[in-house]
């Protein structure tokens, strides 16, 4: 995964990679599956992290290893926001809750602490996605975004407990991810029970939301 940059790392001793590894566990991968055509590394929020200040103004940064070319991928660059940085060039784009169907459509991207229901897909809300490598079989994509809106996501004067849980999907993503069998987590099993079709791994990282 992401070899291009490892071999960047190759005078790094593999024993402290690996040690790095264990004690990083937001860099762990969750879900392998070599199968898998997407490979997803969230880089932002970090495992225990407290992050943000007032409920906002942390990140929220990924970068996406696909086994293919870029058309295969369905994503193009996007740099948006709310109100007149929506839709604005050089890469204008829309800005909402939902899938991010006209930039990255099989993204899902879900906030256990998202004040308006834990499974609305959050994809539609990034700020920033670009193309970081292309070769022969492989496309690395980052996408980032930066949350502006107290409230939203835990609440002031408190620090909330938040899971970040991330997919690609085949095709476009859904706007809502439904608890599906019922057990209070929204995971890559409810969205198969929805007939989607998982495509990547599928990182959770818990954190917390700095409410200060």
């Amino acid at each position: 995964m992401f070899a291009t940059r490892f071999k960047r790392m190759s005078a790094v001793p593999f024993a402290l990679m690996a040690l790095a590894t264990l004690m990083n566990p937001a860099y762990a991968d969750k879900d392998t599956n070599n199968k898998k055509s997407a490979h997803i590394k969230v880089l932002a929020p970090e495992e225990d992290y407290v992050a943000g200040i007032g409920s906002r103004a942390f990140l929220v940064d990924l970068a996406i290893e696909f086994k293919g070319d870029l058309a295969s991928t369905n994503v193009s660059p996007e740099l948006t926001g709310p109100g007149p940085l929506a839709n604005a060039g050089p890469f204008p784009g829309t800005f909402g809750f939902g899938a991010n169907l006209d930039h990255f459509p099989g993204l899902v991207v879900l906030l256990s602490s998202t004040t308006s229901g834990p499974g609305r897909n959050l994809a539609n809300l990034f700020n920033i996605t670009t193309v970081t490598n292309q070769e022969p079989g492989l496309t690395e994509v980052w996408t980032t975004w930066i949350v502006g809106a107290p409230n939203a996501f835990g609440l002031v004067g408190q620090n909330t407990p938040s899971r970040l849980f991330v997919a690609v999907v085949e095709g476009d993503a859904p706007d809502v991810v439904v608890d599906m069998d019922g057990n209070g987590v929204i995971d890559k099993k409810d969205l198969s029970l929805m007939n989607y079709k998982v495509i990547s791994n599928t990182p959770k990282v818990d954190f917390f939301v700095n409410g200060f």
